[in-house]
């Protein structure tokens, strides 16, 4: 798994990541590249069943499942296990969700923008809870 360049680079080797081929600005081909790789395998069934757990990647995995569907929702969750784990072979450092996953001090009031701006679509408005 060290033979990546990066943490980016460690998804494609895999086989997670996208092929993109682009010539004179022409997407040509962007899918996942045919790969044989059981870490790869491993990190699609461990991606499936994060999908079923209260955590904040099971949590980017639904999502992806539903903004992708479910092929693609799987290994781009996949993708991002392997981003993780070469992470904490690279630095010996223990993973940490709260730290990967800490919120920034806008990120709230970011949602409560888009939720607001959702509803003015409909024709409701958001009203703090009492």
């Amino acid at each position: 798994m060290l033979r990546a360049r990066d943490r980016c680079c460690v998804g494609f080797w895999l086989g997670l990541g996208p092929d993109i081929r682009v010539t004179d600005g022409k997407v040509l081909k962007a899918k996942t590249p045919k790969v044989v790789s059981r870490v790869a395998a491993a990190l699609r069934l461990a991606a499936q069943s994060l999908s079923n757990r209260e955590h904040q990647l099971g949590e980017d995995g639904r999502r992806m499942k539903a903004r992708l569907g479910k092929a693609k929702g799987l290994t781009a969750t996949a993708y991002q296990l392997a981003r993780i784990l070469y992470a904490v072979i690279t630095r010996r450092v223990a993973y940490n969700e709260a730290e990967a996953f800490k919120q920034t001090p806008t990120t709230p009031a970011r949602r409560i923008s888009n939720l607001q701006k959702q509803a003015a679509k409909f024709g409701l408005q958001l009203l703090p809870a009492s």
